[in-house]
């Protein structure tokens, strides 16, 4: 079972040996975004976060005719858990939802099995007929996809990847402990453990030498979900990353006069939009600009030392440096 993890309830200590430390590792997941998203589609958005998301997509939902009972049914809103084999962990760093539906399509018999409260009915229906029930699943799933998700994911893989770049600098600068610093309130590391707060469990867990799957998610914010049992997979966590707040925000991040008077007042506005690393053409979007505009602006802000630029895959990303940073924080402080 994935299970929440609230900011109150037991504490789970998961214990790091030096290989797992090793084979800790990120990932992202559409297939666990489609998941958390229909949780939060039911009302798992306390604090509307994603209001703006499902205010779009709901009607487009309703225009497609996408029937999400199959999938639905298995997201009990009210449980502390999702079913396991709904959404087994990814085994590369970023595939493809054809990939992962093709890995659900493929559950072993004995996998389909789950005591989530709500849920063991849906459950004991896919096991009658597992080839004919899941492969209905991976369309919902997929119908579902595109409508809902696939328009935003550029978007979103780019907090993502932001994210990770971010959480790699820091475990560089200062190892495990500097990696986890500031996953919030519920994870803290404290000599070669890390301290989990879940609503329901409590104890010891060991990796067992497989490391920990890290997997940034947009729709799990403020909660972690974590699948630290589940046979063979790889333990998980999934956490809401840095600036989840701005995902769907529209209108641009506030920039100092006088950093503008300084560098000009677009460059001073693509400094002000790196809270968390971008890519060209999401700051392009972002500010109303070509992306040959924004690339030019960029290596200017680069050659000054001021923002840095970092591969990852296919996309190149844009981040504050150091001096960037200070010169954003101060002319906010100053209220300049």
């Amino acid at each position: 079972m994935v299970q929440v993890g609230p900011a109150q309830g037991g504490t789970v200590e998961i214990e790091f040996t030096a290989e797992d430390v090793a084979r800790t590792r990120f990932a992202v997941s559409p297939l666990w975004e489609v998941v958390a998203s229909v949780r939060v589609l039911k009302g798992a958005d306390d604090q509307g976060v994603h209001r703006r998301w499902a205010e779009q997509v709901r009607p487009l939902l309703a225009a497609a005719k996408v029937d999400l009972t199959p999938l639905s049914r298995l997201i009990a809103l009210g449980a502390e858990c999702v079913p396991s084999f709904l959404v087994p962990p990814p085994t590369t760093p970023q595939p493809s939802l054809e990939v992962e539906l093709a890995a659900l399509r493929a559950t072993p018999l004995e996998l389909l099995r789950t005591t989530t409260p709500g849920v063991q009915e849906c459950a004991a229906e896919l096991r009658e007929n597992p080839g004919r029930e899941l492969g209905r699943l991976a369309e919902v799933i997929a119908a579902y996809w595109e409508v809902a998700l696939a328009p935003y994911w550029p978007r979103m893989l780019a907090l993502f990847e932001g994210d990770i770049l971010n959480r790699a600098i820091h475990f560089a600068e200062g190892g495990a402990r500097r990696l986890f610093d500031d996953f919030g309130p519920q994870v803290t590391w404290d000599s070669g453990t890390l301290q989990l707060v879940r609503r329901s469990s409590r104890g010891r867990r060991e990796l067992g030498g497989r490391g920990l799957l890290l997997v940034p998610s947009a729709f799990v914010w403020p909660r972690i979900f974590s699948n630290l049992g589940s046979g063979d997979w790889q333990p998980t966590l999934r956490y809401p990353p840095r600036g989840i707040g701005t995902l769907w925000e529209q209108g641009p991040q506030p920039c100092s006069d006088a950093l503008a008077g300084v560098l000009g007042r677009t460059r001073a506005r693509l400094l002000a939009e790196l809270t968390a690393p971008a890519s060209t053409t999401d700051l392009a979007r972002r500010i109303g600009l070509s992306a040959g505009g924004v690339s030019q602006h960029l290596t200017a802000l680069r050659a000054a030392g001021l923002v840095s630029a970092h591969r990852t895959g296919r996309v190149v990303l844009y981040a504050r440096t150091g001096v960037g940073e200070s010169l954003v924080g101060d002319g906010r402080r100053y209220g300049v």
